[in-house]
């Protein structure tokens, strides 16, 4: 017998004159690898995490291409960038570079910039590239600017849309092959039909939508911008990239299969993709303070397949730190972001504006606004293992702003293992449906900038339209601020003093609340400050539903995460897993034992020594003084078959 492997974990076993003994050896000894997906969360309202992210990795490149102290001009490092290898890295070696932008040329791959650490590789910019419209201080895009208001190339999507398929059929392959990444889309529904509602307009803009799910008072709502369309026919919100894996005809093969269930020829479905998209492009183990800078973000990835931010520190974005457009399986890691410009509306840290299976995971963010806005549909993004602090709002110091925003139309996000303020699935620009929050320490009342909240106030939001969320192993709340287990329509109480705040807005569309986010959402095992026990309430899930049900589990049991098959190396010594009902003897206070500080967190507080306000200056910062081994290990393996 034989077994060969990849960096995918994907193995193949075949017969050799070996015994059976042998093969049934092999077998045995894969258990941590070959393990089931989760079954806590009912396939019809969840995806296969377990292969998010850059296959295999992030790829460790040793060959370098080129070497530059400070003093290099921009010009030189782009030209070196231009220039170097596949497989190779571009060098900065330590000290402060004055600097403009770093662009990686538009349709550059394969190469990564990497410095000598973010305490000791400083670049200071003082003006940004176009980057094909974002604007940025680092540009990582393809060559052309294929973007909602102008796809280079477009098509009708007129079979194959159950989910899980993986076999479409499209008018128009011109300009497609093998390993790019295509967009998949349909129009927005008109009306709500009581079930999945995909809707990112408002009342002000399409009149006849009946009824409006988001509101566009003081010009905060309306669409996102991020998907093809305008107008009450025209708009398509929901979205998701996939990977073609063949093409014959008109028929193309992707990877994965369709997430969502409820893709339908009546929405007039179809694709788009760029001629030219970059790929496997990274920078790593800088400091990037875009205070002088006119940049909208710090890091642009615009697409770009496989693409990755690693070891950074980010100091005073605009818009956001890292915005991710068009772009599938980007991934965001082992990183510090520190303050934003204005701290208002729109200071995000990392932005999610159309992509899919991407990773955002064991990252700090101190003193940012928006610290993960998901602002346009991520479906199947894992958001793990982050930590955020003072999530400073200047508008208002009272104010509440939740560490995790679900901003637009988004699906099956895997949101698992963080530490911060809480969850925010707002109706400012769409619905939000089939995602996972599992084991997370949300305290809905931390300081503002120092200063005290009492406004928004809440551990989790879901406003109205959001439906069939799961909401697993969470430890929620601050015996300091809650009293109230629930807010819901009708229900009455004070609204801030609640854990959970569920299908009721705070804006004039939505004031009549939607109770199907109440009876559609799947709550199991989520310890509170309020009840001061985890609920295992029969009550709580929705075993009854005639589409998309979850079955009532059959015990109190929960796997220790929904996408590692094993404790990540850069745990260190930190528990797993480290948040959740079952853990015992944990080193946060006051929520009865359940969750210890993850790894991000101890590189803050112990490592960094961070306030435990967050208020304060930037902090020196270097990932490998914080994680024993910043890579993650093997992914679970998919496709696991015996070849005769």
């Amino acid at each position: 017998m034989w077994i060969s492997g990849n960096r995918t974990g994907r193995f193949t076993i075949g017969p050799s004159r070996r015994c059976l003994g042998l093969f049934l050896l092999v077998l045995v000894s894969l258990p941590q690898y070959a393990r089931a997906q989760q079954t806590i969360v009912a396939a019809s309202r969840s995806v296969d995490w377990r292969n998010v992210g850059i296959a295999g990795g992030i790829p460790n490149r040793t060959s370098v291409c080129a070497t530059f102290n400070p003093g290099a001009t921009a010009a030189q490092i782009n030209s070196a960038i231009a220039s170097c290898p596949n497989g190779q890295v571009v060098i900065l070696n330590a000290g402060t570079y004055n600097i403009v932008a770093i662009d990686f040329g538009g349709g550059k791959s394969n190469v990564t910039v990497r410095g000598a650490g973010a305490d000791q590789t400083f670049l200071i910019f003082s003006a940004s590239t176009s980057c094909n419209g974002l604007g940025a201080d680092v540009c990582m895009q393809g060559s052309d600017n294929n973007w909602r208001g102008g796809p280079s190339n477009t098509a009708n999507w007129t079979a194959g849309y159950a989910k899980d398929t993986t076999v479409i059929t499209l008018d128009n392959t011109a300009n497609l092959s093998v390993g790019k990444s295509i967009i998949l889309d349909q129009q927005d529904d008109l009306a709500d039909n009581g079930t999945i509602y995909i809707c990112e307009q408002s009342a002000s803009i399409s009149p006849s939508q009946n009824p409006p799910c988001n509101d566009d008072a003081g010009g905060t709502g309306g669409d996102s911008g991020a998907q093809r369309g305008s107008g009450t026919a025209q708009v398509r919100g929901q979205q998701q990239i996939v990977t073609v894996t063949a093409i014959n005809g008109s028929q193309v093969t992707i990877s994965p299969g369709l997430y969502m269930p409820n893709w339908r020829s009546s929405q007039n479905p179809g694709a788009w993709w760029a001629t030219s998209q970059a790929s496997m492009i990274g920078v790593e183990d800088m400091s990037l303070d875009h205070s002088a800078s006119n940049a909208n973000y710090g890091v642009g990835i615009k697409n770009c397949n496989n693409c990755w931010v690693r070891g950074i520190r980010s100091l005073n974005a605009n818009r956001a730190h890292v915005h991710i457009q068009t772009s599938p399986r980007a991934v965001v890691r082992d990183s510090y972001f520190y303050g934003t410009l204005n701290a208002a509306t729109q200071s995000y840290g990392v932005e999610g504006f159309t992509s899919s299976d991407s990773l955002i995971e064991n990252s700090i963010f101190q003193k940012v606004e928006g610290p993960l806005k998901i602002n346009a549909d991520c479906s199947g993004c894992v958001l793990g293992y982050n930590f955020s602090i003072n999530d400073y709002y200047s508008p208002s110091l009272t104010w509440l702003q939740q560490s995790t925003g679900l901003h637009s139309l988004n699906d099956h996000l895997l949101i698992e293992g963080n530490t911060g303020s809480g969850l925010y699935a707002d109706e400012f620009h769409g619905t939000h449906n089939f995602n996972t929050a599992f084991r997370n320490r949300w305290n809905g009342f931390e300081p503002n900038n120092g200063t005290t909240t009492s406004g928004h106030t809440n551990a989790i939001l879901i406003f109205p339209y959001s439906r069939y969320n799961n909401l697993i192993g969470n430890v929620l709340g601050s015996t300091a601020r809650h009293t109230l287990y629930q807010f819901t329509p009708g229900s009455g109480g004070n609204e801030s003093v609640a854990i959970y705040v569920l299908g009721t807005g705070t804006v004039s569309c939505c004031q009549s609340g939607d109770l199907k986010v109440v009876s559609t959402l799947f709550r199991w095992g989520n310890y509170d400050t309020v009840t001061g026990a985890a609920q295992w309430n029969a009550s709580e899930v929705p075993s009854g539903l005639s589409q998309f049900a979850n079955p009532l589990p059959s015990d109190q049991v929960l796997p220790a995460s929904m996408y590692f098959s094993a404790k990540p190396n850069w745990f260190g010594n930190v528990p797993w897993p480290p948040i959740g009902p079952d853990v015992t003897g944990g080193n946060i206070a006051n929520v009865g034992g359940h969750a210890n500080k993850i790894p991000a967190q101890v590189c803050y507080s112990s490592v960094m020594g961070g306030p435990a306000d967050g208020v304060g200056n930037p902090l020196s910062f270097n990932a490998n003084s914080c994680y024993r081994n910043t890579s993650s290990p093997p992914r679970t393996p998919t496709n696991l078959r015996i070849v005769r």
